[in-house]
């Protein structure tokens, strides 16, 4: 069995691609089935971000296992091979191991330390186990990999700071408007990202705030939270002109704010400048909407700036943390690798039971037909070691006439004799 991680992410390839390779939501379940019929395969687990999409998969050693799972990610996602073989990366194993304890430590992301990645793996491990597609080996990596994480957390500082994507995009509301007290920010989606951006929001006493959400429940539960407002979705087109501010995160498919929309609310607004920030993946505000005037947009791809500025001082931590995954990942290997011969220490000791079963009720039927009782226990003792150093024999006869010298070795420490 091999451990394998397959992926884009926010080094490899742009927002336009990503947008193309992400897994929704209400997919991740089809997706799942529709990976585990592929030959060799036999767990696996879709982690979809707006930074990332990778494949976690445990499969077996022999055939083609490269071209044939970039050939279903392309196929599942109706891509041409070409357009994104040059940005997938490609581990196996130790570094399949290592990678994953790195992405869910935060030391891969977008924003080095955030903590959020965090949630969304076990998510994905989550929606994996929900839908059985999970592996003996992948659940302990995956389990293995959220105790590094913690540790990681524990032991360095790569935390200490705010930084993330939501942090950045509040950063840049703060840096073009003087003062946040006198802006009203619109915010679409509920989700996690969202609610981050809510709460820097609402620390900074913005003047208004209003949640626009498919389900306005969810909604209204961080709206209370942060004395926001909520509104359906279907509110956006007569909502948008009365925001300064526009930060959108949803996972919807398709964009939910185009050109025509927004062309029609800068004319409500009398072309008063307006920022938007989108930081969905696939992207929820069509690009063309950044070309008209007075109109800032930001995807997640132009907060790399900002969130670069923020990274200097979890560095000497990140030094630190990329130490613990080396060790961590080499004792699971270690572990995993110790796995291996569980099966065969089974299948050996079953092996032993039987013929000492098989052995011992013969010699009791002898004794009970009035057989001697020394002699059968000798010949007991006589047929147990020959039936038991038969099998080592004929290895050891086999190394000595190949000439195998490394072979006898191992089989004379496997017997005890050195």
């Amino acid at each position: 069995m091999t451990l394998l991680a397959l992926g884009i992410n926010h080094k490899t390839a742009p927002v336009s691609l990503r947008e193309r390779v992400s897994f929704a939501p209400d997919t991740l379940g089809h997706a799942l089935h529709s990976l585990l019929q592929q030959p060799l395969v036999q767990g696996g687990v879709l982690l979809s971000t707006c930074n990332r999409t990778e494949l976690y998969l445990s499969v077996e050693e022999e055939g083609n296992r490269r071209e044939q799972l970039i050939r279903w990610l392309c196929e599942y996602h109706q891509l041409n091979p070409e357009d994104v073989c040059k940005s997938l990366y490609w581990h196996e194993d130790n570094a399949a191991v290592s990678h994953l304890m790195r992405v869910a430590s935060g030391l891969d992301s977008l924003v080095l330390g955030e903590p959020q990645i965090l949630g969304q793996v076990k998510k994905a491990f989550a929606d994996s186990q929900r839908e059985h597609s999970l592996s003996g080996d992948l659940e302990r990596l995956f389990q293995k990999s959220f105790t590094v994480a913690k540790r990681v957390r524990t032991e360095t500082e790569i935390g200490a700071s705010a930084v993330s994507v939501a942090f950045a995009a509040c950063t840049l509301a703060r840096q073009i408007f003087e003062s946040l007290g006198d802006v009203s920010v619109l915010l679409v989606g509920a989700g996690e990202t969202i609610e981050l951006v809510a709460r820097h929001l609402s620390e900074h006493r913005v003047k208004r705030m209003v949640i626009a959400n498919r389900t306005r429940e969810r909604a209204q539960l961080l709206a209370d939270e942060v004395g926001a407002e909520v509104i359906a979705l279907a509110e956006l087109d007569s909502r948008l002109p009365t925001a300064d501010i526009v930060i959108s995160s949803t996972a919807s498919t398709l964009p939910i704010i185009g050109k025509g929309m927004m062309e029609r609310t800068m004319k409500a607004r009398r072309n008063q400048p307006m920022l938007m920030v989108d930081i969905a993946v696939p992207r929820d505000i069509e690009p063309e909407v950044g070309k008209l005037p007075n109109i800032y947009l930001y995807s997640v791809d132009d907060l790399q700036a900002i969130i670069q500025h923020n990274l200097a001082q979890r560095q000497a931590a990140a030094v630190q943390a990329e130490s613990i995954v080396q060790q961590e990942s080499v004792e699971f290997m270690a572990w995993l690798r110790a796995q291996a011969a569980v099966e065969t220490i089974r299948d050996y000791r079953s092996q032993a039971d039987q013929l000492r079963e098989e052995m011992t009720a013969r010699a009791l039927a002898a004794i009970q037909n009035g057989g001697d009782v020394e002699a059968v226990v000798q010949e007991l003792t006589h047929r147990l070691t020959n039936r038991l150093i038969h099998a080592p024999t004929k290895s050891l006869q086999q190394a000595a006439r190949d000439g195998d010298l490394d072979r006898l070795q191992i089989l004379r420490d496997s017997l005890g004799l050195n």
